[in-house]
């Protein structure tokens, strides 16, 4: 992903209001990025822990969405997986979350969600938490399989949101 600026990001959002927008906080290393090395910028807001974002480069361009996270959450006790970087967690680790539809449909409540890590930290992720079956294999061959099937998974999350 190339680097980014904040109004970019801001004029990014497809499925909030450019209030919304203008109102999100973002992240608290954001001058401090490793641009290359994200395939999306995923975090939540700490002024409001329900709120997240992710943002993710399409034809060149950023695009972004809003995501409100479940009040409620998994026990601990109980395996989930984040279906974007597909890593094994625990449940309190994966949140659903679900996103406004753009345009009229999201105007109509109508919505999108998906289980993802609860920190939406899943760029970082793909590069260091390897499954165990896939350690025995090239190091920089996983993480960029990994890469490239979570940015997938991102793009068809970010196309449900468009319909």
């Amino acid at each position: 992903m190339r680097a980014l600026t904040e109004q970019q990001i801001r004029r990014s959002f497809l499925n909030c209001s450019r209030g919304e927008a203008n109102a999100a906080v973002l992240p608290r290393d954001f001058a401090v990025l490793d641009w290359p090395d994200l395939e999306l910028l995923g975090w939540r807001d700490p002024k409001a822990p329900l709120r997240g974002y992710l943002v993710v480069e399409v034809d060149d361009e950023p695009v972004g969405i809003a995501l409100r996270a479940a009040e409620s959450r998994m026990s601990s006790r109980t395996a989930a997986m984040c279906l974007l970087c597909q890593t094994p967690r625990t449940g309190d680790g994966v949140s659903l979350f679900t996103a406004k539809r753009a345009g009229e449909a999201g105007r109509n409540g109508n919505t999108v969600g998906t289980y993802i890590c609860a920190d939406l930290g899943c760029a970082q992720r793909v590069r260091t938490d390897i499954p165990p079956w896939l350690r025995e294999r090239d190091p920089d061959e996983v993480v960029a399989e990994r890469s490239a099937e979570l940015r997938q998974k991102v793009l068809g999350f970010v196309g449900s949101v468009r319909r």
